[in-house]
């Protein structure tokens, strides 16, 4: 391989197995004339989570860095999980996270090759057909500390191997009656290499190939053989299979095959989160979750919805890094990831999620006038708006407090803040219902201190705050977002009791909010800030024309942290 640009980390720290790459480059004879290749290798089950982007960017970010390609290979070996739903979404997310495949396979491409491979190993007396059930399997293993014992029927000749396997093929024995396993060491201390299964029998439809299959490979079989039938160079795995790596290493030296190198590095493990997706699928089939793409879920499309951008989950991937050793990373990198992203991309526009009514009674009656409104301090080009002023108008119900402690800054009785991008008002009079609830603010304002004249500057007052006038305001509905799980690790439970005790009830809130006019005209998928509340995204699923459902992404700041040193 000829690496672009001589050395193309130069200056930049490199992660292990880009050394490890370089390393093998350099001095493997079979690598000569090679480029490298990787591929991401998911199984169509359900859909990608966050710990999945972390592969993809692994995978695909490798290949574009050394001028190799990726593949995109679905594990299709389990016929009863899979289904073409998760593999369109999957093909969905690689795509919306920035990467494009070199080329799209599927395990059940290779169904033939594997297949003559396996009765290869039985010719040449490597594999055998098992009549064990499941039970006495585990029995037969052993453990950790004590060696397994053969099967009765490891010792089948040949020709008997041969037939039962192409007997099971053809479906003349039930699911679970037999299997086909690989004949190495049942006394090795990897369990792994205890005459592992290759084929189970399974009488199921297959999303690609129908009814012409029912014996499926095990994904340790068709693992390798898949990476070495594409040219595979570089084999990228998880932690989990540093003990299938003898197994991988194995199969390919045995049938003398092509032999790619398995990596492994750490997966990904995030605070307040469930990354498994058994436990994710039960989120959603048990109606915890509204479904895959429900904005508090993990997933690349839950994600997605929720309003995160792909620049800000590849931006996240790259600030944890590749490491070796399994740790758990704060979810608030991956909430200041999206932060700074927003920061720099979306407009600003007020919004009122909790209101109190504002009457400026020395303003006059029935008129109006135009301020004019930064859209983003951080990107000039995005230019200003015009934003309607009127009598009456709509604050937080946070922004005022009737009895407030010292150094309070925002409005009270007797008080002034400065409206943003508009006048110093003055509370004179406070009108509550019959319960005691503030309903309506009487005030004043100060018709020299309109924001961006001169006479402005000469009065200060340190409070300013963002209101919404009532004459042109828009109702939306806005979703409150929070996480999932209120436990930094869920899946840690008291006795008795499993992860979803550890929901969070309050992880998503409606409310109807109060909004300036050009917010109701947002786009499904348009990214904003609610001036100091957070960002915001249309929902794209659930918002119509000129009504706008806006999904909270993420507050302006951590208020976790907040509750969490209280």
């Amino acid at each position: 391989m000829t690496l672009p640009n001589e050395n193309p980390t130069e200056g930049t720290h490199k992660n292990f197995i880009e050394v490890e790459i370089e390393k093998d480059f350099a001095t493997k004879e079979s690598l000569r004339g090679r480029s490298l290749m990787t591929r991401f290798p998911p199984e169509p089950n359900g859909y990608l989570h966050i710990g999945h982007a972390k592969s993809i960017c692994l995978n695909f970010g490798l290949a574009q860095r050394y001028g190799g390609k990726c593949n995109l290979r679905f594990d299709d070996t389990n016929p009863t999980k899979e289904d073409q739903e998760y593999v369109d979404s999957i093909m969905r997310d690689v795509q919306w996270l920035g990467f494009q495949w070199d080329g799209l396979f599927y395990a059940s491409d290779y169904f033939d090759q594997l297949y003559e491979w396996a009765v290869q190993l039985i010719r040449e007396g490597h594999a055998y057909v098992c009549d064990l059930d499941a039970e006495a399997m585990r029995q037969y293993r052993g453990t950790l500390t004590e060696p397994g014992r053969n099967s009765p029927y490891r010792d089948r000749s040949v020709a008997e191997n041969f037939d039962l396997f192409e007997r099971m093929k053809r479906g003349e024995f039930p699911d679970g009656a037999r299997t086909l396993r690989a004949k190495i060491d049942m006394a090795s201390p990897n369990l792994n290499l205890r005459d592992p299964v290759m084929y189970r029998i399974l009488h199921s439809h297959h999303h690609r190939t129908g009814d012409k299959w029912c014996i499926y490979a095990m994904y340790d079989w068709a693992h390798g053989e898949s990476d070495s039938i594409e040219g595979i160079t570089h084999s990228i795995c998880t932690l989990e299979f540093e003990n299938h790596r003898p197994l991988y290493d194995w199969f390919c030296k045995t049938l003398r095959i092509y032999h790619p190198r398995q990596m492994e590095f750490a997966r990904l493990n995030l605070s307040y989160t469930v990354m498994s997706k058994r436990k994710l699928l039960q989120l959603v089939t048990e109606g915890h979750v509204s479904g895959w793409d429900d904005p508090r879920m993990p997933t690349i499309s839950g994600l997605r919805r929720r309003g995160y951008t792909p620049e800000s989950i590849r931006s996240f991937c790259e600030t944890i890094g590749v490491a070796r050793f399994n740790g758990t990373i704060d979810v608030l990198v991956l909430e200041n990831a999206v932060r700074e992203h927003l920061n720099q991309i979306a407009n600003r526009y007020m919004a009122i999620l909790d209101p109190i009514k504002v009457v400026l009674t020395n303003y006059p009656e029935g008129q109006t006038e135009t301020l004019e409104a930064v859209n983003n301090p951080e990107d000039p080009s995005a230019g200003a708006r015009q934003l309607p002023f009127s009598r009456t108008l709509f604050i937080e119900r946070e922004d005022f407090m009737e009895n407030p402690p010292s150094k309070y800054f925002r409005l009270k009785p007797g008080g002034e803040v400065r409206l943003r991008y508009a006048y110093i008002i003055r509370c004179d009079e406070v009108i509550k219902d019959a319960s005691g609830k503030v309903v309506e603010l009487r005030c004043s304002y100060d018709p020299e201190t309109r924001s961006g004249s001169g006479a402005a500057s000469e009065r200060k007052v340190k409070g300013t705050i963002h209101w919404v006038s009532a004459s042109t305001a828009a109702c939306c509905e806005v979703r409150l977002y929070d996480r999932l799980f209120q436990s930094e690790n869920p899946e840690e439970a008291a006795e008795g009791k499993t992860f979803l005790d550890n929901i969070n009830p309050n992880s998503v809130t409606n409310i109807v909010a109060v909004v300036e006019p050009e917010l109701a005209r947002q786009s499904p998928g348009t990214r904003v800030q609610f001036e100091r509340n957070g960002y915001f995204v249309v929902d794209e699923i659930d918002s119509l024309p000129d009504k706008p459902v806006f999904n909270r992404i993420v507050t302006l700041r951590d208020s976790w942290a907040k509750i969490a040193s209280k």
